[in-house]
């Protein structure tokens, strides 16, 4: 199985040289089905269509961050995707409140456990961002009507939630929550006007004995452009002796403290750095990270409550203000 770039917050440290997601911008139309709420319906994706008989009453999660957009829409998974690496996912604080002091059963975690999934009696399974390949979706579609991602590259997280909303029979709901995922983006520029037009890199500490710069396009970047900073060009791994590439207006580094960097001659000799516009994001474990790695409707506004603060330090223009 071939592992999305942003994946979940485990994902963070995984392989990074893997696909990232296109921008909204460039989302397919959202597949056709019945009114809101009728069943069945048909939803197409990478492998054809699927069509769902009832309203599911037994979900399982396989995307990597999916049980995030079935909670969104105030249903439960009875199955989900583990979880690999720091980040408490079960833990997680936008989660705790629709799981209502439940835990899904795992479902697998790099790799899906097919005998886990058909023990759980499902009678819907989602994978749209689980980029599983059509050996997976065969054997999963055996067990129950399967959703996988819509195409090669994935799907952005309003795609997500819409097509979560279809299958589960709440297409208004979903509607309605994207609209307001989207709105606290809204806000949150029009609260810190000073991030337009402001460039920023951002990249993941400890990939390759170096810093991995994330492309435009994956989730985890998208989410500061979609505040309003535009991405620089610099893309891919840059070893400590070409630091001086990821210069920005600001610099937010995933996975490290700003110990983790203070040896790094090369990387203390940026400006961002001398002036304090770099924002570490600390380990792979934190908070933001695990909201950006999950990257839904719930994880997001956690993301910008947690991020914004640290970058308006970095780019008020004092270099007295710590960003961590």
């Amino acid at each position: 199985m071939r592992l999305p770039r942003l994946g979940a917050a485990v994902l963070l440290s995984a392989v990074v040289a893997l696909t990232g997601c296109s921008s909204p911008s460039q989302e397919p139309a959202a597949p056709a089905a019945a009114p809101d709420g009728a069943y069945p319906v048909t939803l197409t994706h990478l492998y054809g269509s699927t069509t769902i008989p009832a309203k599911p009453q037994r979900i399982v999660t396989v995307g990597f961050n999916e049980a995030d957009f079935v909670l969104a829409l105030g249903e439960r998974p009875v199955g989900e995707r583990a979880v690999l690496g720091d980040f408490d996912a079960d833990g997680r604080s936008w989660a705790r409140t629709p799981l209502g002091g439940t835990t899904p059963e795992k479902v697998g975690g790099t790799e899906i456990d097919f005998e886990k999934v058909a023990s759980l009696r499902p009678d819907l399974i989602l994978g749209v961002y689980s980029f599983m390949e059509q050996a997976d979706y065969d054997r999963l579609s055996a067990i129950a009507p399967t959703v996988a991602q819509p195409d090669a590259d994935g799907a952005t997280w309003q795609e997500q939630q819409r097509t979560t909303g279809l299958a589960l029979g709440g297409e208004a709901e979903a509607t309605r929550v994207v609209a307001d995922a989207e709105q606290r983006f809204t806000d949150a520029i029009a609260a810190n006007p000073g991030f337009r037009g402001r460039t920023v890199t951002v990249g993941l500490w400890g990939v390759d004995s170096g810093i991995y710069a994330l492309e435009p396009t994956d989730l985890r970047a998208k989410f500061y452009a979609d505040l309003g900073l535009t991405p620089t060009a610099i893309t891919g791994a840059v070893g400590p002796e070409s630091y001086g590439q990821l210069e920005a207006d600001v610099v937010v580094i995933m996975g490290a403290t700003r110990e983790d960097l203070a040896n790094q001659p090369t990387f203390q000799s940026l400006p961002a750095a001398q002036q304090n516009r770099v924002v570490y994001t600390g380990g792979f474990g934190t908070e933001l990270n695990g909201a950006l790695g999950f990257g839904s409707p719930l994880s997001l506004p956690v993301a910008i409550d947690l991020a914004t603060p640290r970058l308006a330090a970095a780019l008020d223009g004092d270099p007295a203000n710590a960003t961590d």
